[in-house]
Parts: C-alpha cells; sequence; structure tokens
C-alpha cells in the first residue's frame, strides 16, 4: 500500500500541470516527457547505494572474556578445555560423570555434585546452561561441606526443563528459582535445549538471581522473611542451611544431561 500511495501523490502534481497547456500539443508533449522522468531526488536507490544497516555489537565467544569484563574484575571458572578448578563435593581430583563436551562443562554419566576449588563470600556469577528434555539441575552457592550433601546446607538456583519435569508444575521449584523457597515467574525460561543466562548475585546476605536478563528473585538470608520459609519447607531440619557466609560454587547431578559453559565470577568485596 505504501508504494501505491507514493505512486499516486507523484503523478498528481503532472495532472494538474498539464491543465493550463492545453493550447499546443508541443507543450502538453513537454509535460509529458517532464512525468515520464522521474526527480533523481525520487529515484530508487541501488543495491550499492542502499544505507547499511546498523552492526550489531560484538559479543564475546563462549568461555573468554572481554576487556571491558576483564576491567570489571570477571574471570573465569571454566575455561572450555579442562575442567581445571573443579572437584567433587567433600572429595579431591577431576570428578567423575562430568566432561568437557565441545567446550561446556557436561555432566556426562553419574558422578555427584561438583564444586570449585575455591570459596566465594560475596560476588556475581554469570554462566550459561542448558538441559535436557524433562531434565534437572542446579546452581548452588555458599556451600558448606560440613552436610552430608549439598542440598542441605547451600542454597540453591533451580535448573529445570519447565515444561518437562513435575517441578516445573510449581513456581517455587521452576526454573530460577531458589529452590522451594522464593518462586520464579513463568514466561522467563527457554525451552529444553536452549541456553539460559543466569546470574547470582551475593552482597553481605543480600541475594539475587537473574534469568535471561531479568531479575526474578530477591532475599536477605537470616531475614525474618527468609526464616519463616524456611522454617516451612524441607529445609527445617537441617541446622546448617543457609548459615554459611562463605563457600565454592555448585553444580548439580541430579541424574540428567546438563551443559553448563561462560562460567565466571567477580568479586565483590566486602561492603
Amino acid at each position: 500500500m505504501d508504494v501505491i500511495a507514493a505512486s499516486g501523490a507523484s503523478a498528481q502534481p503532472c495532472r494538474k500541470a498539464a491543465q493550463p497547456l492545453r493550447r499546443g500539443i508541443a507543450a502538453l508533449l513537454v509535460v509529458t516527457a517532464a512525468c515520464a522522468a522521474p526527480d533523481a531526488a525520487e529515484e530508487p536507490p541501488t543495491e550499492g547505494d542502499a544505507a547499511p544497516s546498523a552492526a550489531s555489537p560484538p559479543t564475546a565467544a563462549p568461555n573468554t572474556l572481554t576487556d571491558a569484563e576483564k576491567a570489571d574484575g570477571w574471570r573465569l571458572l571454566f575455561d572450555g578445555e579442562t575442567l581445571d578448578g573443579w572437584r567433587p563435593f567433600k572429595g579431591k581430583g577431576a570428578p567423575a560423570g562430568w566432561a568437557v563436551e565441545d567446550g561446556t562443562l557436561a555432566r556426562v554419566g553419574p558422578g555427584g555434585d561438583i564444586v570449585t576449588d575455591e570459596r566465594f563470600e560475596d560476588f556475581e556469577l554469570s554462566l550459561e546452561w542448558r538441559i535436557a528434555p524433562g531434565g534437572n539441575s542446579g546452581i548452588f552457592y555458599l556451600v558448606s561441606e560440613d552436610a552430608d550433601y549439598v542440598w542441605e546446607a547451600a542454597p540453591e538456583m533451580q535448573v529445570l526443563d519447565d515444561a518437562g519435569h513435575a517441578d516445573g508444575e510449581s513456581e517455587l521449584t521452576s526454573a530460577g528459582s531458589n529452590f522451594a523457597l522464593h518462586p520464579a515467574p513463568r514466561g522467563v525460561v527457554r525451552p529444553a535445549g536452549e541456553w539460559n543466562e543466569a546470574r547470582i548475585v551475593v552482597r553481605d546476605g543480600h541475594v539475587e538471581h537473574w534469568l535471561n536478563g531479568r531479575q526474578i528473585v530477591e532475599y536477605d538470608l537470616g531475614s525474618d522473611d527468609w526464616q519463616r520459609r524456611v522454617a516451612a519447607s524441607k529445609f527445617a531440619e537441617w541446622e546448617r542451611y543457609g548459615q554459611t557466609r562463605a563457600g565454592p560454587i555448585g553444580l548439580q547431578d541430579h541424574g540428567d544431561p546438563v551443559w553448563f559453559r561462560s562460567i565466571k565470577i567477580r568479586d565483590l568485596g566486602a561492603s
């Protein structure tokens, strides 16, 4: 419709110009020739003349840092090539059941949860995750190895195929939630097989969960609200739950294939 309207607007001045020139055929021919020759400003641009589209800003390749990230204090916890810096929960050495697969840190078989060699207190963690259809996993932080299992003490950002797993039926246990305590809204997680961008911020006991660019959870460890939620949950029977203020980052082996990449962290320092 835009093309038709433009043609009509162009032809109208020519029809008006022809009206006072009816006295001579020669004059009419002049007007006709003028109408047939489009104005130079109205000529459609050739392919070479077309204005270039705005270029998309460059993005960092997986498992790398931009110069800006380095300047802001980010560093990688996974280099995309080795399992250096990761070990079994309460164990030593290379973790079983986990491998580097096409530049990802992948759960490829039974092996249990894994944690970083380093401990972190106030930090910002960023990573990407992808889950198999029907899959379940998690990202733990402030891990305590005094507990028998990582989930008995450490908060967890849920990693889940919401559409294909029973935990997805409740917002309290859906992808991105602070598992079983703080719900995640619908419509933020991407389908199984697609990459999701997760971010966890911990500073002075204040915690934020971000998923795909949106903050979806916020809470304060030890607050009255937090204590009420814990008391009403399955975690009430474990006295160490949420008590650690510095600990490793953990990744959960829940028995399903899951992939992580671009795992990076920066120290926020004590405020």
